[in-house]
Parts: structure tokens; C-alpha cells; sequence
């Protein structure tokens, strides 16, 4: 924060010693600094590709062209017009990224800029190709802003406001589950975050920094044509954020700043100058991944004086005893994959503060019961009721906020997100359409998300990994990640936990921590369900083992019983038994104390 007040100085001053044409320069940068601050916030925080900002950049300037000298109507009704207009084009653009993503994305929104193109460049109402000049000076309080001096404190004024919102919102609740949605929209749709919704907000903040930009630009060259908003300066921007740094809202600004005064330079040039561009961005793709902005932390990394270690997990405070009831109650569940039978008019009920195993051999469609319950799936027939509540077919994000939490058989961290904040994408408990207070109420979010990090604090607490807040899940050993992925399940407060494989990869002390964890989980009153292959883990763990083969359930009951099902022994357990349980690793560590 230091740097902000010199920056800050430095900036009003700037005017003060540059020639008319040399302000000009500084005047179009800083409007594509604000342009390229959204396309930032849609790509390289959210993650879609979006080849369109050039678009949103260009309905904001001709709007306002047209409403002012067409209609008569006064500059700044024309601005608010404009970036409404530019806003409602990012909603009808976001629509394809509710069905695609990736690459595809980036080829329907190049397509709808150039369709967007095709159409100023032919509409007489847009001027055709010769644009539409005489737009009005904006007024502002008697001030001059013909001038592109003046002009420049108006823009500057508008960037740091824009600036400003971006940092916010990339720092906020909405941020952390944009980014999440970006690393790994399943696990963030299993925390609650609605993809969607989410996606679309994207291309709303991307519509409304392009209509600011927009405005301001046709403000200050009072003439707007089809050129302007070309695909050469689409990808002149895209270089901007990708040099700059994607993921980083300052380094989108350092990047258009920068690449804005080198194309001045280059003019002289300008046949190679988008080779140029080309080989950076590249270059900057292969070497530097996080860009400019991620150049410091690449080159001066920093050494670690000794890694922190892992804590004893803090066992919950007991529950009270509640009345008996059924949690979790599948009913026939049947699901098809075109012709294989993945799940066959599969039932089971699980009773409040149980520890329910779920087991069998690969193939038996153990995880796709979980990604039905969880709402990946939809079943082919059949029910699924939670507490009584049918809800059969819902979207994981309503799951998630009725109580259901999971894990992963493969981990899903986000693994550009710190431990802290994937805690805390979990622990945020709101809905999509709670984002209407980042504008209207922002202090509000402040002390909400002041809260949410108490929580976050008091789960790392818990779960010993305090000193692995700031540290990205990546760099941690392969059990410390498994730990993670359950406490950021129990920060969402779930009443129902479904655990898929969570011993997988864990050697037998780790496993033995494992088992202490779930049993405080299931004393604090959570209802826990646990798809193991460890067989004496899932032995000397679980209340009740429902055992799977080919879809079907084929041995339900408790430990001692499912053990001796001469189904199951053929079945599974023949194959497995040798597995370490709790009692077997506690004696091996007795073994390798005595040989010390």
C-alpha cells in the first residue's frame, strides 16, 4: 500500500509535463487500461474466454454517438444508456458460456465481435464506414474537457474508481468463487457456488468496464468508426492482459499501459508490430505463465526458514443426542450411461450420527451413487430424499446449501487459490444474488467477509493447518492435502458428509488421524458417509457397510455381519483383507519404536 500515495501524486502531476500529442497517447492508454481491467476480471479471474471486450468497448462508444447526434439527446443520459447497452451485451454474449467453454467459448465470442463489426461497418445508423463524427464535448461543471488535459483528470478520476471496484470485488466473496470457478467449477458447484450465475456475472463486469471505456473514448476523440474496434486491436488488448498478467487486476493495467506506449513507438513499424506482439505474448506464455505481475514472486523467490508443521487435529465439542431420524433415504435409484447399467434400483436409508461405509470393488459404482446424491448426476429412476425433503435431480450448488458436503476421490483443491481461501470459498454461504450489495452496500461485504475469515481461521484451527493458511495446496505433501479437502467440507457446517476414498494415499499413521477426525465429525453431529477401500479401516470405523458389485447392492449391515457374507467374500473382502486396520498400524509403530 505504500506505493499507492507516490503513484498517486505522480499521476496528477503527469499532465503538467507532457506536449498535446504525447497527452493524447497518455488519454487512449488509460481508456484502455479500464478496458483491459474487465477483460481481466472475465478471463484470468473467472476464467472464460472472452473475444469480445473489443465489442462492448465499441456499443458503448457508438451509443452514445448515436443517441447524442441522432437523437439530440445530452452526453452524460447517452453514457448511462451506453454502458446499460454494453452491459445487456455481455448478458446475450455470456449466454453460450452456460452450454461451452474453453477454446470453444473463445470462438463464438470472436465471432459475435466480428458479427458486431460487420454491422457499424454496413448500418447507416452507425455511419458505415465512416463512422460518425461531431459527437458533443461531455460538460462538466463549466470545465473545458475539449481539452486533453482536463480530459485526462476526468479518465483518471473514472480508472481509479474502476480500479478500485475491481480490487474489491477480486478480494470479496465473489472473487474467491470467480477464481474457484475458474481452477474447478465442479468442486466450487459442490461448495455452493452457482456456475451459471457466475458465468454470466463475468460477462456482466466484462460488458460494463467495456462501456465505461466506451464512453470515455468517445468523449475524448468525439468521432468513432469501424477500425476502432477492430480484431487487431482485440488482440493488441488481449496481449495487454496476457503480457500483463491475467490473474492479476494490476497487472492487466501495467500491461495495457505499457503495450499502449509501445504501439506508440512502433507506429513507424506497425507492419511488424503485431508480429511482435505475437512472439511476446507467447514468449511471456512459455516462460512467464502469471506474466509481468508474477515476474517478482518468480524471480526473487523467497526461502522458507523451516516449513511449517502440521498440528493435532482439535476434536469437536459432542452434540447433544437429538431425536432418531433418517437423514439420507435413496430410493430405487437406477442410472444408465446409454447401455451400461451403472447403478440398479439401488436403497439404502442412513440414520442421524451414523457412520455409514459404502465398499466394493472398482467398477461397482460406488462414486457415481456419491454424484448422485451430490447432484452430478441425475438419476435415470428412482428417489433421493435428505431429512425427509425430496431432492432428486437438484443442482449441486442447492445441495450444498441443504446441508451436503463432499470430497473427492481425485483431489479437486483449488490449487491456485491459498489453504485460507479455499476454506473460505466454503465457509461463504450466500447466494449469486447477493452480488447487488458490491455496489450498492460494499461496506456490508466488508463485514461479512471480515466474518467469514473468523470462521476460516477458527476451521484451520482446528484442523492444524494455521500454519499452512497462506500456502497454495500444491506445494503440500499429498496427506496434508487430503486434510485440507476435509476441513474445507466441514467449513460449509454440512449435516451430511460424503467422503470418497479419503484414506487413499495416506500411510497407516495418517490413516489412523483420519479415523479420529471422522469419529469427531460424526460426535459433533454431522451424518458421515465414507466410500473406502481400506477394508480394516472401513471395519473398525463405520457404524453400518452397505457393500456395492455391478450396480447392485449385495450385503447390508453392520461390520460383523457384511464380513462373513459369503457374497461379499467373494466379491471384495477375498481381495482385501490384508489391508492395514487401526490396531495393525498403532503395532507397527510399536515395532519401529522398539527397533529404535
Amino acid at each position: 500500500m505504500l506505493y499507492l500515495a507516490p503513484a498517486a501524486v505522480a499521476a496528477w502531476l503527469l499532465p503538467y509535463g507532457l506536449g498535446g500529442y504525447t497527452m493524447h497517447v497518455v488519454d487512449v492508454a488509460v481508456i484502455f487500461a479500464v478496458l483491459a481491467i474487465g477483460l481481466g476480471l472475465t478471463m484470468g479471474v473467472a476464467g472464460q474466454i472472452n473475444l469480445a471486450q473489443v465489442a462492448f468497448f465499441g456499443i458503448g462508444a457508438y451509443t452514445v454517438a448515436i443517441l447524442t447526434t441522432k437523437t439530440g439527446l445530452g452526453f452524460w443520459p447517452a453514457a448511462v444508456l451506453a454502458v446499460v447497452a454494453s452491459i445487456v451485451a455481455g448478458l446475450l454474449v455470456g449466454i453460450p458460456a452456460l452450454r461451452m467453454q474453453s477454446h470453444y467459448l473463445g470462438i463464438v465470442t470472436l465471432g459475435l465481435a466480428l458479427g458486431f463489426i460487420n454491422w457499424v461497418t454496413n448500418a447507416e445508423i452507425a455511419g458505415r464506414a465512416e463512422g460518425i463524427s461531431d459527437i458533443p464535448v461531455p460538460p462538466l461543471f463549466g470545465i473545458d474537457l475539449s481539452s486533453g488535459y482536463l480530459y485526462y483528470y476526468l479518465e483518471l478520476v473514472v480508472f481509479v474508481l474502476a480500479l478500485a471496484f475491481a480490487l474489491f470485488v477480486t478480494r470479496s466473496p465473489l472473487g474467491r468463487r470467480l477464481r474457484a470457478m475458474r481452477d474447478d467449477d465442479l468442486a466450487a458447484g459442490a461448495l455452493g457456488a452457482e456456475i451459471p450465475l457466475l458465468r454470466m456475472t463475468a460477462f456482466v463486469l466484462s460488458g460494463l468496464y467495456g462501456g465505461i471505456a466506451g464512453v470515455l473514448y468517445a468523449g475524448l476523440i468525439q468521432f468513432v468508426a469501424p477500425e476502432t474496434f477492430n480484431i487487431g486491436n482485440m488482440f493488441l488488448l488481449l496481449a495487454m492482459v496476457i503480457i500483463g498478467g491475467r490473474a492479476s487486476v494490476i497487472g492487466c493495467v501495467v500491461g495495457a499501459l505499457g503495450l499502449a506506449f509501445v504501439r506508440e513507438a512502433l507506429l513507424d513499424v506497425s507492419a511488424f508490430a503485431q508480429l511482435g506482439y505475437g512472439v511476446i505474448v507467447v514468449l511471456v506464455v512459455v516462460f512467464f505463465p502469471k506474466g509481468l505481475a508474477g515476474l517478482p514472486a518468480q524471480v526473487f523467490r523467497r526461502k522458507r526458514a523451516e516449513r511449517p508443521r502440521l498440528s493435532p487435529f482439535i476434536p469437536y465439542d459432542e452434540a447433544p443426542a437429538v431425536e432418531a431420524q433418517t437423514v439420507l433415504e435413496i430410493d430405487q435409484i437406477t442410472k444408465r450411461f446409454k447401455g451400461l447399467i451403472a447403478l440398479q434400483d439401488i436403497s439404502l436409508s442412513v440414520p442421524a450420527g451414523q457412520i455409514r461405509g459404502i465398499v466394493g470393488p472398482n467398477g461397482s459404482g460406488k462414486t457415481t451413487l456419491f454424484n448422485v446424491i451430490s447432484g452430478f448426476y441425475t438419476p435415470t429412476a428412482g428417489r433421493v430424499r435428505l431429512a425427509g425433503t425430496f431432492v432428486t435431480g437438484a443442482a449441486p450448488y442447492r445441495l450444498s446449501l441443504k446441508g451436503v458436503a463432499r470430497t473427492f476421490q481425485n483431489l479437486r483443491l483449488f490449487e491456485d487459490l491459498t489453504v485460507r481461501d479455499n476454506i473460505l470459498v466454503a465457509a461463504d454461504r450466500t447466494r449469486t444474488s447477493w452480488i447487488w450489495r458490491y455496489l450498492a452496500l460494499p461496506w456490508t461485504v466488508s463485514t461479512y467477509d471480515r466474518g467469514l475469515r473468523s470462521r476460516a481461521d477458527d476451521v484451520l484451527g482446528r484442523f492444524g493447518l494455521t500454519g499452512f493458511a497462506d500456502v497454495v495446496p500444491r506445494s503440500l505433501p499429498y496427506g496434508i492435502q487430503r486434510r485440507i479437502e476435509i476441513a474445507r467440507a466441514m467449513a460449509m457446517r454440512p449435516s451430511l458428509l460424503l467422503l470418497d476414498e479419503p484414506a487413499a494415499g495416506l500411510n497407516g499413521d495418517e490413516v489412523r488421524q483420519l479415523a479420529e477426525i471422522v469419529r469427531s465429525i460424526r460426535d459433533s453431529g454431522v451424518t458421515v458417509v465414507v466410500i473406502e477401500h481400506n477394508m480394516g479401516l472401513v471395519m473398525s470405523l463405520c457404524d453400518h457397510v452397505t457393500v456395492l458389485s455391478g450396480g447392485r447392492v449385495i450385503a447390508d449391515g453392520t461390520p460383523d455381519e457384511v464380513a462373513v457374507d459369503p457374497r461379499v467374500v467373494e466379491a471384495y473382502l477375498g481381495d482385501s483383507m490384508a489391508a492395514p486396520t487401526e490396531d495393525d498400524t498403532d503395532r507397527e509403530a510399536e515395532h519401529e519404536h522398539a527397533d529404535r
